[in-house]
């Protein structure tokens, strides 16, 4: 079968401080004949909480102080192995619970290359798919227990510890175990597999919706499911039919039965506290299982017990549950028949107040300023007129960024057949975007488009939201995508050659008797005078916000303009920046759009684009951070002294780099 997943062959990326691989280790610990503690998750209480101290006098036991004689797996990894303790991560639990119907995933995940046998060290490790990227966590095996029990993650069976270990590397890989309360099954189903999400709503789903799920869980596809809570006070509340709301099940199974002469479907659904099961209609001791037959009962329910794992029928399924999850794991629909070979687009990138944290298209003022990509199908589907894409949008370590009091954005994106543009957003709409805006790790859709080009932009839904995100973008046909706003280059004018003085303007000749009167006898003038004569000059313009340049601004001034690099300005190089500080004030002026004096820091990129530069997006983003204020604005002075420092950047490595169209070498000016 097809699977995102990087096969089992390609190595994963070791994430010890120290670089050091899981098999270094082990054999270190063996030939020092010494257990290992692990110094990036150590047995203390901040690897277990971050916001309060540890509610339950917690001790560190390895296996071996906890049983006779541990086993890493007993009897095969298999479902029960999963018992929830005080942890709230239920979400975590129902998708180690799927993971382990699939066998070869499962083998990626959880090694098999470790136990406590000869080669035992006190060392483990396990294997997360994060942002494409597989990585390889390790961990000892030192274990939270209270008088010698586990109470977080453990197995049915007091001496096996797969399943606590895996618990330990995920909460290691996201900074703390308190940092794995509350999820979504269907995150924890991708790092286990690098799939793609889908959910479904019971209420509004698909009428097929039983034969959807039959496909996915016939292709290997792993799912789970949810009743929602209206209120904080009903999360894993427990209804009369024995369900619990606000709390995460594993779907592990999807029949067919005759029964009375028609065929009834059903579902196996999984709770992962071990126990608390479903009384109504096809649970383990119903009468139902008593007219169907008997061959068909054993071949269904097998050695059927409270083990939190029960059958319903469907509709009774629909009428309970509220979200479904399903991680595909290849991007194919599950509404046909067809199997595809995909083509994969990946970019990563961030939102950054000031500069491309832009919001949603209710901001309409900022919403271009967020980050665009272009995506080109030029090619459509076999034996059909349109391009089937799939497009998922994750934000990227939000979890691990709890402990900074940090949490999900609420996230989404639009599809535009447009070229990049400020004006366009506000008078058209969007032909293809993400049915909402929600806070969830991934959100992910289906589409498909006829042939042409789109511009992609993702967002928060707030402006001013910052996060670090990657799109994946998979299409049938291969399709060009491109980052929009990746060019960097200047289209400066040569300065203007210097003028007699019975040639000058009036304005000239009053611009020479205030500088003459400045700059004294040796006829040039430093940063310090000035200063004094733009200070002079800007206070009396009542339409800038303006406190005084700073020295270091006019000092900014000189390096560009002082061509015989004499460190001061004399008169032809004072009236050359004359005119580019003209410019430069009716540009500040035209997009101070609210007349504060100031200019918003997302209006940058036109102003320096109208003054004849182009910054990338990660050079826009650094500016903002370095020159706007708390409020997202840059006043004339910060203004005047970007534009300065960029142009004299430019005019340097134009002089040292100069490529034959003219453009600056990019590496460089990165540099």
């Amino acid at each position: 079968r097809p699977s995102l997943s990087l096969p089992v062959s390609v190595t994963s990326i070791s994430t010890q401080g120290d670089g050091k691989t899981f098999e270094q280790l082990r054999q270190e610990c063996l030939q020092k004949k010494k257990l290992f503690e692990d110094p990036d998750f150590p047995a203390c209480d901040s690897s277990l909480y971050y916001s309060q101290s540890v509610p339950i006098n917690f001790e560190w036991k390895r296996p071996g102080e906890l049983c006779e004689n541990p086993e890493f797996i007993v009897g095969g990894a298999d479902r029960t192995d999963i018992c929830q303790g005080a942890l709230g991560d239920c979400w975590l639990l129902a998708a180690i619970a799927s993971l382990t119907l699939h066998k070869e995933t499962l083998a990626r995940v959880v090694p098999n290359d470790q136990g406590f046998d000869r080669s035992y060290a006190g060392i483990f490790h396990f294997q997360f798919w994060q942002h494409n990227r597989w990585l390889d966590v390790v961990v000892d095996d030192r274990l939270p227990a209270v008088r010698n029990r586990l109470v977080l993650l453990h197995s049915a069976s007091n001496n096996e510890f797969w399943s606590a270990l895996l618990e330990k590397a995920y909460a290691k890989l996201n900074g703390s175990y308190e940092s794995l309360k509350g999820g979504s099954t269907l995150e924890a189903m991708e790092d286990f597999t690098g799939g793609v999400g889908e959910t479904y709503e019971t209420k509004s789903a698909p009428t097929d919706l039983f034969n959807i799920m039959k496909k996915a869980y016939d292709r290997g596809s792993m799912m789970g499911c949810s009743i929602d809570i209206t209120s904080s006070a009903e999360s894993e509340a427990q209804t009369a039919s024995g369900l619990v709301k606000g709390h995460a099940y594993s779907i592990t199974g999807l029949e067919e039965v005759n029964c009375r002469g028609k065929k009834v479907k059903l579902i196996r659904i999984r709770n992962p506290w071990g126990q608390v099961e479903w009384n109504g209609a096809w649970s383990d001791e119903s009468r139902e299982w008593n007219v169907i037959d008997s061959s068909e009962k054993k071949r269904i329910l097998q050695n059927s017990m409270d083990d939190g794992e029960f059958w319903m029928e469907f509709e009774d399924f629909k009428a309970n549950y509220d979200k479904i999850e399903i991680c595909n794991l290849t991007p194919d629909s599950l509404t046909d028949d067809t199997k595809r070979k995909w083509e994969v687009n990946m970019f990563e990138g961030n939102w950054i107040r000031g500069s491309t944290a832009g919001g949603c298209r209710n901001f309409i003022d900022t919403f271009w300023t967020n980050p665009q990509f272009k995506l080109i199908l030029k090619h459509a589907d076999d034996n059909n007129d349109k391009c089937s894409v799939v497009i998922a949008l994750m934000q990227k370590n939000r979890r691990a960024l709890r402990k900074e009091g940090l949490d999900l954005q609420t996230i989404g994106f639009a599809l535009y057949e447009v070229r990049e543009t400020t004006d366009f957003f506000r008078y058209n709409g969007s032909k293809a975007r993400s049915k909402t805006y929600i806070n969830v790790r991934e959100i992910s859709e289906r589409f498909t488009l006829p042939p042409g080009n789109y511009l992609l932009v993702p967002t928060t839904f707030q402006p001013h939201d910052e996060a670090d995100f990657l799109i994946r973008i998979f299409s049938e046909k291969a399709a060009g995508t491109m980052e929009m706003g990746n060019t960097v280059d200047a289209d400066l004018p040569d300065p203007p050659m210097p003028s007699l003085p019975e040639e000058e303007t009036d304005e000239e000749k009053g611009l020479r008797r205030m500088f003459e009167k400045i700059a004294g006898s040796d006829q040039a003038i430093s940063a310090k005078e000035l200063q004094q004569v733009l200070n002079g000059v800007l206070s009396r313009r009542r339409e800038i916000k303006f406190n005084g340049l700073s020295l270091n601004t006019c000092h900014s001034i000189i390096n560009l303009m002082d061509v015989d690099n004499s460190g001061q300005l004399e008169f032809q190089e004072f009236k050359v920046f004359w005119e580019k500080m003209k410019k430069w004030i009716m540009l500040f002026i035209s997009y101070d759009t609210d007349r504060s004096g100031k200019m918003s820091s997302y209006e940058l990129r036109i102003a320096l684009k109208a003054a004849g530069m182009h910054l990338n997006t990660k050079l826009l983003q650094l500016l903002g951070l370095r020159f706007a204020d708390e409020n997202y604005d840059i006043d004339f002075d910060d203004y005047l002294t970007c534009i300065v420092r960029l142009e004299n950047m430019f005019r340097v490595f134009q002089a040292l780099d100069k490529s034959k169209t003219g453009q600056v070498n990019m590496n460089i000016l990165q540099v």
